[in-house]
């Protein structure tokens, strides 16, 4: 009784940090073995060996004889953006006895018959993204869903979620601070949501500072470090290059560093780049990233308790919970450098 107490205490981070890799690595390790080399998958089990972590304990609901599932769904579940939100999830879903299953679907479509089914085996769902990776067939009777990350109001969905426009506002109105007036804009997906957010944030921050909007300075593509790297040249080319950049997400920024060290523009001297997310590699940047840090941990911790309050019938005190989000400041953004 007390090594299985032990076992319980030790998470999926335990063993992605021992074996040097992510948390979804290790998930893939475990539920989708076919996508992560043979070579790793031996380390996850010698870590989940050595450190005693129990992977998917399947705990009986008494009142049922059932088991408590909770099936998490993305469209892409490798995304460095999820790797907090996922260790939230699976460590509060440890804490109150569910199993949690993951759901990714990049690579193939899932049919109505293959949804109904699944639906009827799960409790309930967190749906991580705007976008469900699946369609809705009025037929399928739909348990308990939570968003957690994004916020798409026609979907009525419980959520949890960053302010996302006054984020991406006190990001641009930091770089103004610093005495930039020639800021340029790299979204996110324009169909997105949160990428529609972001840009408010960015042209509200503009106007409040009395800058016009330059529209050579809106860029946009996926969130890719080639939409980074594509988007830095086109800005450079310009006769009036931008001075600053705010971009929608940290993989963005990344590219647009590297393809500027590739074009001989120093960063922060003669460009400032601020991003948004702060994933892991954010501060292993050359230079480290300035960026948005969403309390991803939190988000998903919240996301499986708001999610455990349906299952429980108890009424939600709010369909909507924002969650503040954080300033970091590292060394790719400066004051301009003609300032």
């Amino acid at each position: 009784m007390k090594q299985n107490k032990v076992a319980l205490q030790v998470t999926m981070r335990d063993v992605a940090s021992l074996v040097g890799v992510s948390t979804a690595t290790v998930s893939r390790a475990l539920m989708m073995p076919e996508r992560v080399s043979s070579k790793t998958r031996e380390k996850v089990k010698k870590a989940i060996k050595q450190t005693g972590y129990v992977p998917y304990t399947l705990v009986k609901n008494h009142s049922a004889n059932k088991a408590k599932i909770i099936l998490v769904m993305a469209l892409d579940i490798t995304d460095p953006c999820f790797d907090d939100m996922v260790q939230g999830i699976q460590d509060a879903a440890a804490e109150y006895g569910y199993l949690v299953l993951y759901l990714d679907n990049r690579q193939q479509p899932i049919d109505d018959d293959a949804i109904a089914s699944l639906f009827q085996q799960v409790n309930g769902v967190i749906l991580m993204g705007a976008n469900f990776p699946f369609p809705l067939p009025a037929a399928v009777s739909l348990p308990p869903i939570v968003m957690a990350n994004e916020y798409q109001p026609e979907l009525k969905l419980p959520t949890i979620h960053i302010d996302n426009l006054t984020a991406a506002f006190n990001a641009v109105n930091y770089l103004q601070q610093l005495g930039h007036r020639r800021i340029a804009c790299i979204s996110g997906p324009e169909h997105l949501y949160l990428s529609r957010y972001r840009q408010q944030g960015y042209i509200q921050a503009l106007q409040r500072g009395g800058t016009a909007i330059e529209k050579n300075y809106l860029l946009s593509g996926k969130i890719s470090f080639e939409t980074g790297a594509t988007a830095l040249s086109r800005l450079m080319s310009l006769h009036q290059p931008p001075s600053a950049i705010f971009c929608h997400s940290d993989i963005i920024a990344m590219g647009a560093i590297h393809q500027a060290k590739k074009i001989g523009v120093n960063i922060p001297k003669e460009l400032s780049i601020i991003g948004f997310d702060d994933i892991a590699l954010a501060q292993y940047a050359d230079p480290p990233l300035t960026t948005i840090a969403p309390p991803r941990y939190d988000i998903g911790r919240r996301a499986l308790l708001m999610l455990r309050e349906l299952l429980q019938g108890y009424a939600l005190k709010s369909d909507s919970v924002l969650l503040d989000s954080e300033l970091i400041v590292r060394e790719s953004t400066a004051k301009p450098h003609n300032s």
